[in-house]
């Protein structure tokens, strides 16, 4: 009895250990890299960064907001006043080492916000991190099957990639799996292509693309975003931009 005993505890443990945390579809955010147990660290210093280079209000309004009586305007401005800055930026936990996500809302753009941050970096030559590396923008998600990565891809790429007098993109498509096996990356990188399509004369440059498609896959979702600037940023490591600006200097 006592030898099952302890074998169900270890059956519990691996089965607590196994499910981790889990990402929903249509979360956007950023990925971050740190060191190893620098996870708490990370999380923490980024999202005092985020504060720093996101603005308290929305200049813009949305369609929804545009729509409402000036009562519920003002009802709504009282209820934004007192969520706290810090409560834009919701870290998730991760069931992975050296890994940090912090889920953004919808009005804020993940790429225009990791892209802020670099490029200050970048033109300061200061360092404003300790722990965090390198950074992942998602701008939108999906579960992980072929059919809901050719939603998302439609989604994310056809405003880039399908304007109305297109001209050719040459593109690159980076893929990170982590904890995922759901779909191979020849898949992913199959149905990215497919969506994109030949069309307006796009084609694939691994070395002088105009925009790098970003994939990240974590367990059952997938994330993704297009982006420019990302080797002139040092692939969006904040470590590394300092590194070379320094190197630069010197």
């Amino acid at each position: 009895m006592k030898r099952k005993s302890d074998q169900d505890k270890s059956n519990k443990k691996k089965r607590f250990k196994n499910t981790g945390k889990l990402l929903d579809p249509n979360t956007s955010g950023i990925y971050a890299t740190c060191n190893r147990n620098k996870e708490t660290q990370c999380r923490n210093e980024l999202i005092n960064l985020f504060n720093e280079n996101v603005p308290d209000t929305v200049e813009e309004e949305d369609e929804e907001t545009k729509e409402l009586s000036i009562e519920d305007k003002i009802k709504l401005e009282v209820a934004e006043l007192k969520q706290t800055k810090s409560d834009k930026f919701k870290p998730l936990e991760l069931d992975c080492e050296c890994l940090i996500f912090i889920k953004l809302p919808k009005s804020i753009n993940p790429v225009d916000l990791v892209d802020k941050i670099c490029q200050a970096s970048y033109e300061s030559k200061i360092k404003t991190t300790r722990y965090t590396q390198k950074l992942s923008p998602v701008v939108d998600s999906c579960s992980a099957s072929r059919e809901e990565l050719k939603n998302l891809t439609k989604r994310i790429l056809q405003p880039i990639f399908h304007n109305e007098n297109q001209e050719p993109i040459k593109f690159a498509i980076q893929i990170s799996k982590r904890n995922f096996n759901s779909l191979t990356k020849d898949e992913m990188i199959k149905t990215i292509a497919e969506c994109i399509g030949h069309d307006h004369g796009h084609k694939v440059d691994l070395k002088n693309y105009d925009k790098l498609i970003i994939v990240e896959c974590y367990k059952n979702n997938i994330g993704m975003s297009v982006v420019e600037n990302y080797l002139k940023y040092s692939k969006f490591n904040l470590q590394q931009i300092f590194d070379k600006q320094q190197s630069d200097s010197s």
